[in-house]
């Protein structure tokens, strides 16, 4: 019996793929940005066996919110059960546990969670309600896909990475990537910026972005600033002919210098490539144009903020 004021829910799914499989794609959280939607970065703080501890960064009903999470896996009856450390409101307790099964040739995927709102406050509940629904059905309909169609995905997802190495300090680095708001006035190609950050390390970052042809395209997305060292970002607003990117910018004091990446895992659409680069492109050619694109972006940002960085030695 769940204590007074717990809510319990249940949200199942079949997937056409092994139950063994399905369980991996859940247990390995650093690929959730690129399987759930509302997920923007998790990031691994503690592990020991089958034991972890997960900060969680996701929308909620539109908003980005963050959380820590408490895991235990047992892979041998493929379960994760799942218990919010430090919950944001109006969440006031969060738990659940994924279950897969076999189903048939298949597997059927459980997800369940039982949840308080701080106060067992009714406005706050029915919030709850509506993101835990909203965010579990997102995220079932998405493990589906991304495991169904993982075969003919493989050649529209890839990552790549773009490096300079800066004689400047990690901190001036990481100000001038964090500071977005600013990029407007420091970058050539960024036409408009708009930076709302309501909580400190997490922000919303909007923009035009100027092509080489000189067209632009708005972009949104949800940072997430990790100072001095990281700053990882999703797209909610995608240039059209992407289906998902996720970025990283990390910031490393090699002692000698400042080495600063910029990762990219971007997901192609496949039935935009024709319409954006003509009726001869293929994937091959799509993934060409936006690795170009993206890294054109990504190294004058960086080459940028090298002189920024130098300058202030």
């Amino acid at each position: 019996m769940p204590p007074s004021g717990t809510h319990e829910t249940e949200h199942t799914v079949t997937v056409a793929a092994p139950a063994a499989a399905v369980y991996q794609l859940l247990a390995d959280v650093e690929n959730w940005p690129l399987i759930f939607p509302p997920t923007i970065y998790v990031d691994h703080l503690e592990r020991s066996g089958d034991q972890e501890r997960i900060r969680i960064w996701a929308t909620a009903n539109g908003e980005a919110k963050s959380w820590t999470s408490h895991r235990s896996l047992d892979p041998d009856a493929r379960r994760i059960d799942f218990r919010q450390e430090v919950s944001a409101p109006p969440v006031a307790r969060m738990s659940g546990t994924w279950i897969v099964e076999e189903a048939g040739e298949g597997s059927r995927v459980r997800l369940l969670h039982d949840y308080r709102a701080v106060d067992d406050s009714p406005q706050g509940l029915e919030w709850i309600d509506r993101a835990v629904d909203r965010n579990s059905r997102t995220e079932l309909a998405a493990l589906r896909e991304n495991v169904e169609r993982a075969h003919g995905a493989a050649e529209l997802t890839f990552t790549f990475e773009d490096v300079v190495q800066i004689d400047g300090s990690v901190k001036d680095v990481y100000d001038f990537v964090n500071e977005a708001d600013r990029w407007e006035h420091r970058l050539p190609h960024v036409a408009r910026v708009r930076l709302t950050e309501h909580t400190p390390g997490l922000q919303t970052l909007e923009m035009d972005t100027r092509a080489k042809d000189g067209s632009t395209h708005t972009t949104a997305s949800h940072r997430v600033c990790l100072p001095p060292h990281r700053i990882a970002y999703k797209q909610v607003t995608l240039p059209a002919l992407l289906s998902l990117h996720t970025g990283l910018w990390t910031f490393t004091d090699t002692g000698r210098r400042v080495t600063a990446a910029s990762r990219h895992t971007v997901v192609l659409d496949p039935g935009a490539i024709r319409g954006v680069l003509g009726p001869e492109a293929d994937v091959a050619s799509a993934r060409e144009y936006v690795r170009g694109a993206l890294s054109a972006n990504s190294l004058a940002t960086l080459g940028l903020g090298r002189d920024y960085a130098e300058s202030r030695r």
